[in-house]
């Protein structure tokens, strides 16, 4: 299965229906953590759940995981600490850190990534909540 480098939150949810509707509820967290924002328009992939995920065959296994970010991505990050010179240290998928200049603890910011190493990120604030 190929994901799309787009990707902005994976969760598991019901299917419920509303008033005539069927409606899949984003959890909060998607909200708060700015993945998601209320009255935007997305794509969204449903994965059925009683099917066990398989990876294609022809391509093999990398030795380490890939980054979860790439060169110019843009995505919303809350800054948790502050590095050794100072810089904003906000942590994604699988705690993977991603390096904000000129940011503060709590702050929740809209970055774009501009370099990206096996092991770290550097993004460049664009906006703060």
């Amino acid at each position: 299965m190929e994901i799309s480098n787009k990707l902005l939150c994976l969760f598991s949810a019901d299917v419920s229906e509303r008033e005539g509707s069927h409606v899949v509820e984003i959890p909060r967290r998607e909200i708060e953590t700015g993945a998601v924002e209320p009255g935007e328009t997305y794509r969204v992939a449903l994965i059925s759940a009683d099917e066990e995920e398989t990876t294609d065959a022809d391509q093999p296994a990398p030795d380490e995981p890939q980054p979860p970010v790439e060169p110019g991505e843009m995505r919303y990050v809350e800054i948790e600490d502050i590095g050794k010179q100072g810089d904003g240290i906000a942590r994604v998928e699988r705690g993977y850190v991603i390096i904000v200049p000129d940011t503060d603890i709590g702050e929740r910011v809209k970055i774009e990534v501009t370099e990206v190493k096996s092991n770290f990120a550097v993004g460049e604030a664009i906006a703060g909540n």
